[in-house]
């Protein structure tokens, strides 16, 4: 797989199949991607790999404490703001209600939005999970390494076969995360993964998110 397949194909998946994924394929996955450039070669990135029994109970308590409707521990970054512009409300609206009516949540269906939203915590049943960690003390160049090095994992997935989601939405449940991993307390999740084979008759895998066109957000000075 070149690299422009490799970029058009991945997608953020919604539904895992089952099957297992060879840990050398993960190891290649992560050999490689730790070539990702940082600042004066920090590296501030760490990696935690799980599945089975240690996957299984992040998935069982973190999806406790959903269904109670409370997060044990809050994030420790503010991933969105707390007022949107229009034209980042305006995709973000396009994405969930293209999401949505694919799996026929209609507007207002609260319980069908948690159902969606409480897959998150399942890694949408992918076999493997992967959180992201950096040293608390580090700035935010060091964590738009971590997001570097992210998407380079994402794009060597592809090259294995695999694909990946990219979950944000962990960071609001760190405490059984940092439990069930050993993680030590100076560090900082920056994010979760879910990684697997795609289950090609899930119909939420259908959905190809929109881009804007490069000449709403590309400026070019000096070129004739």
């Amino acid at each position: 797989m070149d690299i422009e397949e490799a970029i058009r194909s991945r997608r953020s998946i919604r539904a895992f199949t089952n099957q297992e994924v060879e840990q050398e394929k993960i190891s290649r996955i992560l050999e490689l991607s730790q070539r990702s450039p940082s600042g004066t070669n920090t590296q501030p990135w760490h990696t935690y790999v799980c599945r089975g029994e240690a996957k299984d109970a992040i998935v069982r308590d973190v999806c406790a404490l959903f269904d109670k409707g409370e997060a044990k521990s809050y994030s420790e970054y503010d991933y969105y703001p707390d007022k949107w512009n229009d034209t980042h409300t305006a995709r973000r609206r396009k994405i969930g209600w293209d999401l949505y009516g694919l799996v026929g949540i209609k507007k207002g269906d609260r319980e069908r939005t948690a159902i969606q939203a409480r897959r998150n915590y399942c890694f949408f049943d992918a076999p493997i999970g992967v959180f992201f960690t950096t040293d608390a003390y580090l700035g935010r160049g060091s964590w738009s390494d971590v997001g570097l090095y992210m998407q380079t994992v994402m794009l060597a997935a592809r090259g294995e076969g695999l694909h990946t989601c990219p979950q944000a939405a962990w960071i609001n449940f760190q405490e059984p995360i940092f439990e069930h991993l050993s993680i030590p307390n100076d560090q900082v999740i920056v994010s979760g993964m879910g990684l697997g084979y795609e289950d090609t008759s899930a119909i939420e895998n259908t959905l190809v998110s929109e881009r804007e066109k490069t000449t709403n957000v590309v400026n070019y000075v000096g070129f004739n």
